[in-house]
């Protein structure tokens, strides 16, 4: 896995503040995408153990809600079982951090990949610059949903997250 930046301190990507891995691989390529430079798979630097260990000393702070996957995209071939591992790791030693992940998958696509179980909230859905929405929390179009990850799993049926 190969990885562009890892922000701190972020309150745009999620719920509180946040920390974000931004990783490099996307085969969406949606039109008038913010982070075109994040699609090739082989672009960014490789994600090490160094990477884990910052991330790590983020979500050790308390004030610090959680940590966000988005890129490129966290579900792309390169990127997957990286974060699936990663995902599982952040679970285990950070139980009460919340866990974000954005993709232009949908649900659907997607729901049977083991990294949903440990996640909080799945943004799905290609950004459609068509359908793009300034107003709208936590998304760029009015295409992609904002999923309460556990309780869709509970329910079986797609639950969104509250604002």
């Amino acid at each position: 896995m190969r990885y562009h930046n890892i922000t701190k301190d972020d309150m745009l990507n999620g719920d509180g503040l946040r920390v974000v891995l931004w990783v490099a691989g996307c085969n969406h390529c949606c039109k008038s995408c913010q982070n075109p430079v994040t699609w090739d798979p082989n672009g960014g630097l490789p994600f090490t153990e160094a990477e884990i260990n910052e991330i790590f000393a983020e979500l050790d702070k308390d004030y610090v809600s959680g940590i966000t996957f988005s890129g490129g995209d966290p579900l792309h071939p390169a990127n997957i079982t990286g974060i699936t591992d990663l995902a599982r790791k952040i679970r285990q030693k950070y139980p009460n951090k919340t866990i974000w992940l954005y993709t232009g998958s949908l649900w659907e696509e997607i729901q049977n990949e083991e990294v949903i179980h440990y996640l909080d909230v799945c943004v799905d859905g290609e950004f459609l610059v068509e359908r793009r929405d300034p107003s709208l929390k936590w998304k760029g179009s009015d295409n992609q949903r904002v999923i309460n990850v556990p309780e869709t799993l509970r329910q079986g049926k797609i639950v969104l997250h509250a604002e």
